[in-house]
């Protein structure tokens, strides 16, 4: 693929992303994360905080144990979260390994990536963890998620390509056909397939088992598109540069669905036990989207809900949504039974799939959202327009 004029400004921008990426974690410890709260019921919204401050929670997934699992970024730990709010730690071999997606996978253990130390991690209900290299260094995954075929699939975003993982460690990698993409979460279909964000590129990657790659462009490049999960009709996903929920078919065809207001910073999304698809808004709300596009959006408990950061969600073994809270360091539940939530409801009409801008210039109104606060540190450093 040939490059454009703003791959030197890509280029740039993924050369110090990742360390970015860490080092605003640590820069906005002191700063803005608040102090740890007490759980506690507002709505349908019941908070509970984790057993170390700062500790930065990332993926969070349900475990075969009747309990949710947590990558703690900040601190180097998984953490065992009951449907009660009691939390177990435990502390990973590789010091500073940067812990970030996680799932539930074969034999009956957890599943995660270790960005910084360039592996896949396995732990069992007990505590047990076991390490993976991947076969090389530098390679920063991201998210993950298991395969039609029971393999590990996940993003590694610093080599532009998808990973393969079986259980006994054997690793392929598959190179994403645009360069510089930015891979980022990763979900497993219906069909067994794997569908993949591409965060720069602003588009979404589909591969097959047998490593066939397809991607589907959004707008722009400015879509931003990070969340993705299986849900009525398809693939959802979340694409904050367009301020928007979007749903795209096995074919290819996308619709997007517009949220209400301009400050949702739409970032991560799951199926609920509802049926219907249940994503985050770093500006402080949970959001409940129907397959027609019915939204309902329910405030997160606090004056200060925004500076908690609400980021990735699932469904936990209690049949309710679970999400992490970024710099609150705690976990948060939403009572997701049919007929037991609610809130006000407003009904976008669809959104046509606009013809595909290739390498589009970056909008100023909306910043990329990795992690809260790597914005402001890449316009720091130079790496984004204001």
């Amino acid at each position: 693929m040939p490059h454009t004029p703003h791959t030197p400004l890509i280029r740039l921008r993924l050369r110090r992303l990742l360390t970015a990426f860490l080092g605003a974690l640590l820069t906005l410890a002191a700063a803005t994360a608040p102090a740890q709260a007490r759980a506690g019921r507002v709505g349908d919204i019941t908070e509970f905080p984790l057993t170390t401050p700062d500790s930065f929670p990332a993926g969070i997934t349900a475990g075969p144990d009747r309990a949710v699992w947590v990558a703690e970024s900040g601190v180097n730990r998984i953490a065992r979260v009951t449907h009660d709010g009691a939390v177990t730690e435990y502390p990973l071999p590789t010091p500073d390994s940067f812990p970030s997606g996680i799932t539930q996978g074969p034999g009956r253990a957890l599943w995660f990536t270790e960005g910084a130390a360039s592996k896949i991690g396995r732990i069992t209900t007990k505590g047990r963890v076991t390490e993976f290299p991947l076969p090389g260094t530098d390679r920063f995954p991201l998210d993950i998620t298991v395969g039609g075929d029971r393999a590990l699939w996940f993003t590694e975003a610093n080599t532009n390509a998808i990973g393969r993982m079986t259980a006994d460690g054997k690793v392929t990698e598959y190179p994403i056909p645009t360069p510089d993409s930015f891979p980022y979460y990763i979900a497993t279909a219906p069909d067994g397939s794997v569908w993949f964000t591409e965060l720069i590129a602003g588009k979404i990657g589909r591969i097959g088992l047998t490593g066939q790659i397809t991607e589907y462009p959004l707008a722009s490049d400015s879509s931003f598109p990070s969340g993705i999960a299986a849900g009525p009709g398809g693939m959802w996903f979340t694409a904050d540069g367009l301020n928007a929920v979007g749903r795209i078919t096995p074919q290819g065809r996308t619709e997007l669905f517009t949220l209400p207001g301009s400050d949702n910073l739409v970032y991560d999304i799951t199926r609920g036990p509802d049926g219907n698809m249940w994503f985050t808004e770093q500006a402080g709300r949970i959001g409940r989207i129907t397959r027609n596009g019915a939204i309902t959006q329910y405030d997160i408990p606090g004056p200060a809900a925004a500076d908690k950061v609400a980021f990735r969600i699932t469904t936990g073994p209690d049949r309710n949504v679970w999400f992490t809270e970024l710099l609150a360091s705690s976990v948060g539940r939403v009572q997701a039974h049919p007929g037991r939530v609610s809130g006000p409801t407003t009904l976008p009409a669809p959104v046509p799939q606009p013809a595909p801008a290739k390498h589009a210039a970056p909008t100023a109104r909306r910043p990329l959202h990795l992690a809260p606060g790597v914005d402001r540190l890449l316009r720091k450093k130079g790496l984004v327009r204001r």
